[in-house]
C-alpha cells in the first residue's frame, strides 16, 4: 500500500516545493509521513465540511490547493475554524496536503489547466522566474562520461524547455599528484599524473543540487569528483507566473466572453471595455492583478483573472479587455491536475475521489 510520503513524493516532483512564494505554506500540514493512503479526496479548498467529507467517504488523505494553514497558529483550542478543522483531522487520523503556487508557478499547473479549457495554443509562461537554475560542471575520464551523465539526467539535471538530456562536453587534459594514502583511479600516490578528461557541463534546477552531486559521485570513477556549481540569471521557461497563448482564431470581445462563461460555467464575467478582436490572451488563476502589466507587455488583448478590485480595472488604459471570472471559478479545475498526477502512478492502488463539497463562498444574485 503507497503511504503518504510516497503521495507527496509525485505531488512534489511534478510541483516542487521550492517553487512556492515566499508567503506561501505549501506542502504536508498535517498527518504521518508514513500513513499508508486508503482514499484521496482531493478539492479547491480544505475546510471542515471538507475534511468531515473526506472521513465519511473513507478517504484518510486530503490534497487541496489551498493551504489550511496559511498564517501561523500560536495554539490549538478550536477557537478559529482552522483550528477545529486541524483537530477534526488529527482525531480522524486524516492527513492533510496543500500543492498551492508551487503548483501555479509551473508550466503543467494551474494555468495550464486554465488554457486548455479555454482553447489556448502555443502556450508559455507570461511571467518566467528568474534565479532558479544553476550550471554543474565537472571532469570525467571518456570511458565514464555517458555513465556520469545518465546519473545527473536521472537526477534531474539537463532539462531545457522541452528537451531533456542536454549537455555540453570538450575534450581536454587533466594533471593531479595523488597524496599519500589515496587511492586514486590513475596513478600511484605522489606520482604526477596526466589523463585525458572531458569537461562536462548540464544545467541544473537549484533545488536538486543536493541530489545531483549525489548522482555525480556514485557515477564518477574518482576517488575525489572535481566539479563546480555556478548559479545563473537566465529565466526558467518552465518556471514562473500566469501564462499566455492564443485561439485558433480571433474573436470579438462578446464572442470571447462568451466562450468564457460556456468554458469555465460561470454565470458572469466582470470586464473593462475593449472594441478590438481578441487573438492574445493572458490569463492567471487566482488573485492575479500583479500580471496586467506584464500582460500589456505581452501584446495580450485579454488578460482573464479573478480578484481584481476596482482601480486595477483601470490599469487596463484601454489595451486590452480585463477579464475578472472569480477566484474560485479560475482555479475550479485543479482537482483535475491532482488526479492524473496520482491515477497515473498509482493506478487504482487507492480510491481516488474528487470532493463534492461546494466551497466557493461566493454567491450570485440575478
Amino acid at each position: 500500500m503507497p503511504t503518504l510520503q510516497d503521495l507527496m513524493r509525485v505531488l512534489e516532483r511534478a510541483a516542487p516545493l521550492a517553487y512556492q512564494e515566499s508567503y506561501d505554506n505549501a506542502g504536508l500540514q498535517c498527518g504521518d509521513p508514513h500513513l499508508e493512503v486508503r482514499g484521496v479526496l482531493l478539492a479547491l479548498d480544505c475546510t471542515l465540511a471538507v475534511v468531515e467529507e473526506a472521513r465519511r467517504r473513507g478517504c484518510n488523505v486530503v490534497v487541496a490547493h489551498h493551504p489550511l494553514i496559511f498564517r501561523p497558529l500560536k495554539r490549538l483550542t478550536g477557537a478559529s475554524e482552522v483550528e477545529q478543522t486541524l483537530l477534526y483531522a488529527i482525531r480522524h487520523d486524516i492527513a492533510l496536503y496543500a500543492a498551492h503556487t508551487n503548483l501555479d508557478n509551473v508550466r503543467l499547473g494551474v494555468n495550464r489547466k486554465l488554457a486548455k479549457k479555454l482553447g489556448l495554443q502555443n502556450l508559455r509562461i507570461l511571467e518566467p522566474k528568474a534565479g532558479l537554475l544553476a550550471k554543474l560542471i565537472t571532469y570525467v575520464p571518456p570511458t565514464h562520461t555517458e555513465a556520469v551523465l545518465r546519473a545527473l539526467y536521472q537526477a534531474g539535471a539537463g532539462q531545457v524547455g522541452d528537451y531533456s538530456e542536454c549537455s555540453f562536453r570538450v575534450d581536454g587534459t587533466g594533471t593531479f599528484t595523488p597524496g599519500a594514502g589515496t587511492s586514486p583511479y590513475l596513478g600511484q600516490p605522489g606520482t604526477p599524473e596526466t589523463a585525458a578528461e572531458q569537461r562536462v557541463e548540464v544545467l541544473l534546477p537549484l533545488h536538486l543540487q543536493a541530489a545531483a552531486l549525489r548522482a555525480l559521485r556514485q557515477a564518477h570513477p574518482y576517488e575525489e569528483v572535481a566539479y563546480e556549481i555556478i548559479r545563473l540569471e537566465n529565466t526558467n521557461q518552465d518556471v514562473g507566473a500566469g501564462m499566455v497563448g492564443e485561439l485558433p482564431a480571433p474573436l470579438s470581445p462578446p464572442e470571447f466572453r462568451a466562450r468564457l462563461r460556456q468554458a469555465l460555467g460561470v454565470p458572469v464575467v466582470k470586464h473593462t471595455d475593449f472594441d478590438q478582436p481578441i487573438r492574445t490572451v493572458a490569463l492567471c488563476g487566482g488573485a492575479g492583478s500583479f500580471l496586467i502589466g506584464r500582460a500589456r507587455a505581452a501584446g495580450a488583448q485579454a488578460y482573464v483573472t479573478g480578484d481584481l478590485k476596482y482601480h486595477e480595472y483601470f490599469q487596463a488604459e484601454g489595451r486590452l479587455l480585463l477579464c475578472d471570472v472569480g477566484h474560485f471559478e479560475s482555479e475550479q479545475f485543479t482537482g483535475e491536475i491532482f488526479r492524473d498526477l496520482l491515477t497515473a502512478n498509482f493506478g487504482s492502488t487507492f480510491a481516488l475521489l474528487t470532493a463534492e463539497t461546494l466551497t466557493n463562498p461566493v454567491r450570485y444574485d440575478f
